[in-house]
C-alpha cells in the first residue's frame, strides 16, 4: 500500500519544534549554570570541565591536522623562494664558470705562446685575433696590430705550437693573415732528419701536402718539418708540424699550430720591410753592355 506523502510531513514538523526547544532548554541552562556565582555551581563546573574537555581531544584532531596543514604550506611556500633564489645563484654561477674557464682557456693559449723558443735575434708584436674570414676558397684571420704598430707585410705569424701563416694585407690598425692551409700559400721548408727540401703547397685543407722533394721516398711519417728560411720570407727553423701519409697516398703535413682555436698571434720581425721607388727600372732590364756581351762588342769594332 502507498504511503501518503502529506503523512509524513505532519510528523517531520513537530518533531523538529521539540527538537529544537529542547536544544534552546539545553543551552539555556548550560548558560544560566555557567553565569550562576556559587561555589557549588563552581565545583559542578569544574567537574564538568574535567570529565568532559579531555575527551574532546578527537574534536580538536581536524583543527590540529589544519593548522599543521597550513604550517607546512608556509613552510614550502618558504622552501619555493629559498629554491628561486638557489636557481638564480646558480645560473649566476654557471655564468661566472663560463667565463673563468675562457680566462683559464686564454691563460693556457699565452703560457704556450710565451714558451715558444726563437731565434734571440727576432722580436714580435702579440696580437688578438679579431675575426676568422676563412671560406671554402680562401684561409685567413685578421689581428688587432698594423702598421702603427710596425707590422710589415710577410713577417711569419705564429700561434703557442706552430707556424700560422704570413701577414698579407696591413691597415693602420690591423692585419690580415694569410694561413698556411691558404691556396695562394707557398712555404719552403725541411724535412728532418733527412734535410730534404720541399716546398708546403696550401690547398685550403687542415693537412696541406708537401711538393718538388728531392728525393721523395727518403722522407717518412713522423719526420718533423720546419721552416727553411729560403727566399729570406720566413725565418729558418720555425715548426710547422710533422709529416702524415695522407688518403690520397700523398705525404701531407699534420699542422702543429691548432688553427681552429686562434685568439693570439705572435708576429715575428723576421726581416725589413723592402720598399720599392723606382718601378721602372724593376720591370725594364737594363740595357746590357758591350763588356757583358762579347759578341756585340767586336761586331761594334770590326764594323760588320
Amino acid at each position: 500500500m502507498a504511503r501518503d506523502p502529506n503523512q509524513s510531513t505532519e510528523y517531520a514538523r513537530p518533531v523538529r519544534r521539540i527538537v529544537v526547544a529542547l536544544l534552546v532548554l539545553v543551552l539555556t541552562a548550560i548558560f544560566l549554570l555557567w553565569r550562576i556565582d556559587s561555589p557549588r555551581a563552581e565545583r559542578y563546573r569544574a567537574a564538568v570541565i574535567d570529565r568532559v574537555v579531555p575527551s574532546f581531544s578527537w574534536a580538536m584532531a581536524p583543527v590540529n591536522a589544519a593548522a599543521g596543514m597550513l604550517q607546512d604550506f608556509r613552510s614550502y611556500a618558504n622552501i619555493y623562494e629559498q629554491n628561486k633564489e638557489l636557481r638564480n645563484e646558480l645560473r649566476q654561477m654557471r655564468t661566472w664558470k663560463e667565463a673563468a674557464v675562457q680566462l683559464e682557456q686564454q691563460n693556457a693559449k699565452l703560457r704556450e705562446l710565451n714558451k715558444v723558443r726563437l731565434d734571440p735575434r727576432l722580436t714580435y708584436v702579440t696580437g688578438v685575433v679579431l675575426a676568422d674570414s676563412g671560406s671554402p676558397f680562401s684561409q685567413s684571420v685578421l689581428l688587432n696590430v698594423g702598421a702603427h704598430d710596425g707590422i710589415v707585410d710577410g713577417w711569419a705569424t705564429t700561434d703557442g705550437l706552430g707556424l700560422v701563416g704570413r701577414i698579407s694585407g696591413v691597415g693602420p690598425g690591423s692585419s690580415r693573415v694569410i694561413l698556411v692551409t691558404d691556396s695562394n700559400s707557398r712555404i719552403p721548408v725541411t724535412i728532418q732528419p733527412s734535410g730534404q727540401r720541399a716546398i708546403l703547397t696550401g690547398d685550403n685543407s687542415s693537412a696541406p701536402p708537401v711538393e718538388f722533394l728531392e728525393d721523395p721516398d727518403e722522407p717518412r711519417p713522423g719526420d718533423r718539418v720546419v721552416s727553411s728560411g729560403d727566399g729570406g720570407v720566413f725565418p729558418a727553423g720555425l715548426l710547422v708540424g710533422h709529416l702524415a701519409q695522407g688518403t690520397d697516398g700523398r705525404l701531407r703535413v699534420r699542422l702543429s699550430a691548432d688553427l681552429g682555436r686562434l685568439e693570439f698571434l705572435r708576429v715575428l720581425r723576421s726581416h725589413e720591410g723592402d720598399v720599392i721607388r723606382d718601378a721602372g727600372g724593376l720591370i725594364v732590364p737594363r740595357p746590357p753592355t758591350p763588356a757583358e756581351t762579347p759578341e756585340i762588342a767586336e761586331t761594334a769594332e770590326t764594323g760588320q
